[in-house]
């Protein structure tokens, strides 16, 4: 019997997580870590499982691992980034996930989710004028509601300054 590739082994703890068996998901991926230490698929993999059992503070050191390698692919990148800066804001650590969540944005410029996430650590680092801006461009640019559509230009250029009056 041929020995299992590492990528049998992520896809087996792929499937017990999806298969509602995430303890034991956890195992096989903490285990994967021992094996493949330098490993940022790996690690990855490690950070989003301990995220959803919600042992986030465990979480932190895998997703600070899969960041710093330069070779992360682009998808697992914006879904560190994301996590990690979630991760971050949820434990109090919000000048961190203010700084992590704006390197999403930077590098994914179109995606909502980092745009939202960082508007929440921005209203907890009391930046409330930019957690708005953040909001209300994402609301005028997403939203398919008609009446936001209608308005989206008046929204999008209030968005820019609030405290403007006439």
């Amino acid at each position: 019997m041929s020995a299992r590739t590492k990528k049998d082994l992520l896809d087996e703890a792929e499937r017990l997580r999806t298969g509602g068996r995430p303890e034991e998901a956890r195992e096989r991926l903490l285990a994967l870590t021992a094996e493949y230490p330098d490993d940022a698929e790996v690690a990855c993999r490690t950070a989003w499982i301990h995220d959803a059992l919600g042992l986030e503070a465990e979480a932190v050191p895998y997703y600070e691992r899969a960041l710093a390698d330069p070779e992360l692919a682009e998808e697992d990148r914006l879904g560190v980034l994301l996590g990690l800066g979630s991760t971050y804001r949820v434990l109090g650590r919000y000048g961190q996930a203010v700084e992590t969540l704006r390197r999403g944005v930077e590098e994914f410029p179109d995606h909502g989710a980092l745009r939202a996430f960082l508007a929440m650590a921005l209203f907890n680092t009391d930046e409330h004028h930019e957690a708005m801006r953040l909001l209300l461009e994402l609301t005028a640019t997403t939203s398919q509601d008609p009446s936001v559509q209608e308005y989206r230009r008046a929204i999008e250029h209030y968005a820019k300054d609030l405290h403007e009056t006439v």
